[in-house]
């Protein structure tokens, strides 16, 4: 009886061995899986930087969207508003996105600003959202703007820091209402009827800045395979956003396709503020820096989301 006991004994810790050596090629095979599948998503990028969100708990990644020959603008972008890592404490990360090069020269020179700087990624709006969520699952939120928009990241920052609610299905930026569809034949955005009936266009957020949070991002992509439209990116986000259930939600605080004259009350409260050049983005941010934050209830009212 003793015998049988010790020898139980000896194939339960046989048994429990070769159970933690199986759990544990299990869990490598699925770390491989996962490596893999992050290797085979970078391959579609020209310009990938998978590794710009590792070990980062983000709070608010901004995606800039930029085209391949204003490096004097991106230059002005990195010095002036993106020139931030936290908001009230929360980690934040700005990253440029661009379209293709069309000579190898210019891929050259994109590649070793990418190697200079570490904030490029190389591809279109929809190969945008399926860079987030292969390499960025991590972050919040995501705002998507552009080279040529000055963002208020603290105000936007502190405003989904207040929202009183999870941060799911959030769709936030200027929303354009009723909004007719191109219907002239010769026009590269023509929408067709037989392909879209509707009178207005589905309401979406103005593309010169808005933002998603991650389960939107997740969302819009994968609604993104069962819509075919061809119109620009941020009208194809909102039919993206409205097969998948999502409904846009305004502020006006973004400006939308807006310039805002600038005053630094306004700019303190302002979310956005669209065509700027590099020298005013740098005029701009230097008196913001010189400036209290004492501010008058002007722009407040001037800019009250109804």
């Amino acid at each position: 009886k003793h015998v049988f006991v010790v020898l139980k004994h000896i194939l339960n810790t046989i048994y429990f061995l070769l159970f933690c050596v199986y759990s544990r090629m299990v869990t490598e095979m699925e770390m491989q899986k996962k490596s893999n599948a992050r290797d085979n998503v970078s391959q579609a990028y020209p310009i990938a930087n998978p590794d710009a969100c590792r070990n980062s708990d983000l709070f608010l990644l901004t995606l800039v969207f930029s085209s391949p020959a204003n490096i004097t603008q991106r230059d002005a972008v990195r010095k002036t508003w993106a020139n931030q890592t936290l908001i009230q404490g929360f980690p934040v990360r700005i990253l440029f996105f661009l379209g293709s090069t069309q000579t190898s020269a210019a891929q050259e020179g994109l590649i070793r600003e990418s190697d200079h700087y570490g904030d490029m990624v190389q591809e279109r709006t929809v190969l945008a959202l399926r860079w987030i969520i292969t390499f960025c699952p991590v972050a919040r939120f995501v705002l998507l703007t552009m080279d040529s928009v000055f963002v208020n990241l603290p105000a936007i920052g502190g405003y989904l820091l207040g929202l009183h609610r999870h941060p799911e299905d959030l769709y936030l930026g200027r929303v354009i209402q009723r909004d007719s569809p191109d219907r002239d034949p010769n026009s590269q955005g023509y929408l067709p009827p037989v392909l879209y009936p509707d009178k207005y266009l589905p309401e979406y957020c103005d593309g010169t800045a808005y933002v998603l949070s991650q389960d939107v991002v997740r969302k819009v992509y994968i609604a993104s395979a069962t819509v075919r439209a061809p119109v620009k990116a941020d009208v194809f986000v909102g039919f993206c956003a409205q097969k998948a259930g999502v409904a846009p939600t305004h502020s006006a605080r973004f400006s939308g396709e807006k310039h805002i004259h600038y005053n630094a009350c306004c700019y303190r409260y302002l979310f956005s503020s669209a065509g700027m050049g590099s020298h005013e983005l740098e005029t701009v941010w230097a008196d913001l820096g010189h400036r209290d934050g004492r501010c008058s209830l002007t722009c407040r009212l001037l800019f009250k989301d109804s």
